[in-house]
């Protein structure tokens, strides 16, 4: 017999001298105990319980020896087989049989033999704390090794399908039989005059607390309650110890429960400082990594590969990457997020006063312009171009200019609902004023012809229906825009991956080009007519100058739309601004340059019959 089941013998017979020698636990009930080996031979089980229930009750002269010779109880071999064979004789005869080994459920033999007692708690325990063993230490790559009997394909079949839940892999599995004398399993027999009945309601409302302060009962399925302790776990090769509490539990409500490793429960004894081994079939995938699996292989073996574009993986080991919130984005080791900076056109940077800069020059410039026309109103050569569509002219050009700062700096609600309306409406009464100056030029030499009926055409009346018509169709459009989708702040988190877009949502985008092609319409229609009139004679036609001007204002906005659609964030309302700085001005230079010309440099021309002779 090996030398761990002999220390069990001497245990119970310590424990025995112990009851029998102290009157307070068991006064007048002197205990004794019979000790037979099986050798790990099913036959020599059953032989020897049926010799132990036939055999036992000898009669000796003078004696009373069958008080002396009453079974009580039966203590179970170590293993299970052993008292699973004693278990189908004894159930018969309703003797109680306890067992103080490791067991799988007995829910079968409990239901052939009511007396079968475990004095262990539920095997479920020991199978939970492995599992919590393996994951606190990190291991995921195991070997199962197992007796080959019923405990061992039991143990087997509980935690392959236990590891598998909790992501541990079995890299194999071996079964083994046992050599020589260990497998010799003892089996006791204790004696009392108890009877047996009595002993069977005493064990079950038995409950009491042992020398650890822990209390000793009976489950309903004749099952100690309790939980196990792991002590002194060697961890090669570096020889640390551990010393793990594994809580208890219930054993009727183990299923479905997870137990807890306390953490301050855990007392680590390394020695040289070293680290836990390493048991993965292979590395762990570190952050900014997930895990692909290998094909033909384990869920545990698995490639690291990096996380895709926009993705991120913070912890060792991820099964996938993920996205990272829509206000950040993943930092250059795809490891953590980073937060999206706010992004728009900022006075401050170099675009924005660039392009602010420009436009208060422009502004500057169209003021002066129109200071000289006004300063030079009386003169043949602002008489002969119409002084009030002139005027109208300068300052629609001076506003567009001006429009431009309400697309600079943050949006807000104010400059989001006014900048694409006061954009559309202006350029139109400029474009508008560029098309009646045309219209006048044509129908005033039209008129000059002989019996002609344009002469009624002539004057203020032509001029300003046709700038109040185009403009109040703009204005209703934005006014409709306005009134059921308008504009609105907004920030845009997707179009770029590192910054948040600070931008003016347009509502409607239709209604947003509707108005933009009504604008290109009016220019059309002006460079059409401008290019019919230009042969007229030279000193009173602007038309070859106004070609000029709406070539250029067509072209700016017919590239600014593939532009402004391929740019995102700030630079998109750089193009825009750009192209009304643009368009502007050129109706400035192309119309009003060669004017202030012979005005400041050449005022002898500005002369009533300098216009005549040219006329000639």
């Amino acid at each position: 017999m090996a030398t761990k089941f002999y220390q069990h013998l001497l245990a119970l017979a310590f424990a025995v001298d112990e009851i029998n020698m102290d009157p307070k636990i068991l006064p007048n009930v002197t205990l004794g105990f019979h000790i037979y080996d099986t050798y790990k031979d099913y036959k020599m089980s059953y032989r020897t319980t049926l010799e132990l229930l036939y055999k036992s009750h000898r009669y000796f002269p003078n004696f009373e020896c069958d008080i002396q010779k009453n079974l009580m109880a039966i203590i179970g071999g170590l293993g299970s087989d052993d008292s699973f064979h004693m278990a189908d004789i004894l159930g018969l005869y309703k003797i109680p049989q306890l067992t103080y080994g490791s067991f799988p459920p007995v829910d079968r033999v409990n239901a052939k033999s009511p007396s079968f007692y475990r004095m262990v708690p539920n095997e479920a325990h020991q199978y939970t704390g492995i599992v919590q063993l393996l994951q606190h230490f990190g291991w995921t790559w195991v070997g199962l090794f197992a007796v080959t009997d019923d405990s061992g394909e039991h143990f087997i079949q509980e935690m392959e399908p236990l590891l598998f839940q909790h992501r541990i892999c079995v890299a194999f599995t071996e079964m083994f039989g046992g050599q020589g004398g260990w497998n010799s399993f003892e089996v006791v027999y204790l004696f009392s005059g108890v009877h047996q009945a009595l002993l069977h309601q005493c064990l079950q409302h038995i409950s009491f607390n042992n020398s650890a302060e822990e209390t000793v009962s009976f489950s309903g399925k004749k099952e100690t309650g309790g939980g196990f302790d792991v002590m002194n776990l060697v961890v090669f090769p570096n020889k640390s110890y551990a010393k793990v509490r594994i809580g208890k539990v219930d054993p009727d409500a183990i299923e479905g429960k997870e137990l807890i490793i306390d953490e301050d429960k855990i007392l680590w004894q390394s020695r040289f400082n070293q680290v836990v081994p390493i048991s993965h079939c292979n590395e762990y995938c570190l952050p900014g990594s997930r895990k692909q699996k290998k094909e033909g292989e384990q869920f545990c073996c698995y490639d690291c590969v990096p996380c895709p574009d926009g993705k991120i993986s913070n912890q060792k080991d991820m099964d996938d990457c993920i996205e990272c919130p829509e206000d950040q984005y993943p930092n250059k080791d795809q490891d953590q997020c980073i937060f999206k900076t706010i992004s728009f056109l900022y006075y401050e940077e170099p675009l924005g006063i660039s392009l602010a800069s420009v436009a208060l020059s422009f502004s500057l410039i169209t003021v002066f312009v129109l200071g000289i026309f006004i300063k030079q109103r009386d003169t043949p050569i602002v008489k002969a171009n119409n002084r009030d569509i002139t005027y109208t002219l300068l300052i629609s050009l001076l506003l567009c200019f001006l429009s431009t700062f309400l697309f600079l700096g943050e949006p807000t609600k104010v400059s989001c609902f006014l900048r694409q309306s006061a954009f559309g409406i202006i350029f139109s009464v400029a474009v508008s004023c560029v098309l009646a100056k045309t219209i006048t030029v044509v129908v005033a030499f039209m008129a000059i012809k002989p019996g002609s009926s344009m002469r009624k055409w002539v004057g203020k009346r032509l001029t300003n229906s046709v700038i109040l018509l185009c403009t109040l169709i703009q204005a209703g459009l934005c006014v409709l825009w306005l009134g059921t989708s308008p504009p609105y702040p907004h920030l845009d988190k997707k179009s770029l991956s590192t910054q948040i877009v600070a931008e003016c949502n347009e509502g409607s985008a239709i209604m947003f080009y509707i108005v933009l092609g009504y604008l290109g319409l009016l220019s059309l229609i002006s460079l059409s007519m401008a290019f019919l009139a230009r042969n007229l004679p030279d000193t009173f036609n602007e038309a070859k100058f106004i070609t000029f001007s709406m070539l250029m204002f067509c072209s700016v906005w017919f590239c600014f739309v593939p532009t402004y659609l391929s740019t995102k964030g700030k630079y998109t309302v750089a193009v825009e601004i750009f192209s009304i700085l643009t368009s502007g001005a050129g109706l400035l230079g192309c119309i009003f340059s060669p004017k202030c010309y012979i005005i400041l440099l050449r005022p002898e021309l500005n002369k009533r019959n300098q216009l005549l002779e040219r006329v000639k």
